[in-house]
């Protein structure tokens, strides 16, 4: 009887395993609930990618809805968002600042100079210590901050036309309507 014990023992934790598996392959990576939704912005000083002299932070943005767009010139998700984040721009309902993460400073410069550049201005976390502060878990990413610098919304994954069009602009019009 205890032979019988020692093999069904591993043979159950086995196949709890499976189960846990299983049920985890039927969830959808992008609606990974985010802590730090309704809570107020990570803090960073970073340089900026156009002049690394000159630094900045969300306290800047203070009283402003903006949005902040982790991208990369490596990550090929971000390069099909792009087009995306350009139409929002062009919309001016606010500012676009890109947190360009883990990536070469040249590379990304030359990326933005190909492809156009929908960011009011992209700082550098090229340790990806402040994607971490931000709860990042690859990217791209865009979270949507109101005016007192509380995150109202994250998008994991590139942002298509109807993310644009049915979540971000909807969420971003309702903030700007709000008094301050």
């Amino acid at each position: 009887m205890a032979g019988k014990t020692r093999f069904l023992l591993p043979v159950g934790v086995f196949a709890v395993i499976v189960v846990f598996l299983g049920i985890g392959l039927t969830l959808d990576p992008r609606k990974v609930p985010s802590p730090l939704v309704d809570k107020p912005a990570p803090g960073f000083t970073l340089p900026r990618l156009d002049d690394p002299a000159v630094t900045m932070s969300p306290a800047e943005l203070q009283g402003k809805v903006w949005l902040l767009n982790v991208w990369a010139s490596w990550c090929v998700s971000c390069r099909a968002e792009h087009e995306v984040l350009k139409q929002l721009a062009a919309r001016d309902l606010v500012p676009i600042i890109g947190l360009n993460y883990k990536d070469q400073s040249d590379a990304a410069r030359q990326w933005l100079r190909q492809l156009g550049d929908p960011y009011a201005a992209s700082v550098v976390d090229a340790e990806g210590r402040t994607g971490i502060d931000w709860g990042v878990y690859g990217v791209p990413e865009t979270f949507v901050i109101d005016r007192r610098g509380v995150i109202r919304y994250k998008h994991i994954g590139p942002v298509s036309g109807a993310d644009l069009d049915e979540k971000i602009i909807p969420i971003i019009r309702r903030l700007v309507e709000e008094k301050a």
